[in-house]
């Protein structure tokens, strides 16, 4: 019913669920979660990652250097080698962050480029996770053509505005738990203008666990109470909103 467009499986703390990350995925499973994309942030434990999730068929994998995570440019070489593995779905997450690390926004502008050039070349679309950096990140993906792969804007907490230009360019916008904080008032206001069309649910996971969950580490399961929460916020069903994310999903993805 649900698809977790975003989790870190290889992130968990497992001593939480008796060092079985089947138990994390039997849950999610139980909660109507049944697809998830694990995604990568540094090319150093990609391969650890994708031996993790290799048993579940049902468990997409991306490809990418995290803005965060640069403290040595990516190798393009070895980036496009591991995207072109049939298990991988898209490229990322990649992108700017001038909030965390503004220190090392010129390696991560250089990663960011090298990451689109990547998608274009293996069509695959691109995770893009972009934190006081809005300008900077629509001008690269212009310039990089990454319209002609498309991608999504993951945990998205930025304007309206700059998830319209983002949509312009065929990509999708996936809302985090954030939403369901107290002081995401603006966000709430943004997803409120957002179609459901270009719409993907995420949690982020391990991180940012949502309301009814704060102070637990976050797991896959959570995204139904993201999806419920937005459903009530666009004042749709939950079956409807699952269908459509979830077909948004397969759209962007599953080609």
């Amino acid at each position: 019913m649900f698809i977790d467009s975003h989790c870190h499986l290889d992130r968990l703390d497992l001593s939480l669920y008796n060092n079985d990350l089947n138990n994390v995925v039997n849950n999610a499973l139980a909660h109507g979660v049944n697809e998830m994309l694990c995604v990568s942030v540094d090319l150093a434990s990609y391969p650890a990652m994708l031996n993790t999730i290799e048993p579940y068929d049902f468990i997409h994998a991306s490809c990418g250097q995290h803005p965060l995570y640069q403290e040595e440019m990516v190798n393009p070489a070895i980036l496009e080698e591991y995207c072109r593995n049939k298990r991988v779905v898209a490229v990322g997450e990649t992108g700017l962050d001038a909030f965390y690390a503004p220190e090392t926004i010129d390696v991560q502008t250089q990663s960011f480029i090298e990451h689109v050039d990547v998608a274009t070349t293996v069509n695959k679309p691109l995770i893009i996770h972009t934190r006081d950096a809005r300008e900077q990140t629509i001008d690269i993906l212009k310039q990089g053509h990454a319209d002609r792969v498309g991608g999504v804007l993951h945990c998205f907490t930025e304007s309206y505005e700059m998830a319209k230009q983002a949509m312009d360019m065929g990509f999708y916008i996936s809302i985090s738990g954030i939403v369901t904080f107290k002081n995401a008032k603006e966000l709430r206001e943004t997803v409120s203008k957002l179609p459901l069309d270009r719409l993907l649910i995420e949690t982020d996971s391990p991180y940012l666990a949502p309301v009814p969950h704060r102070g637990k580490e976050n797991q896959p399961a959570f995204v139904k109470d993201v999806a419920e929460f937005i459903a009530d916020l666009k004042q749709v069903s939950v079956e409807e909103l699952a269908q459509q994310t979830s077909k948004n999903f397969h759209d962007l993805f599953i080609k």
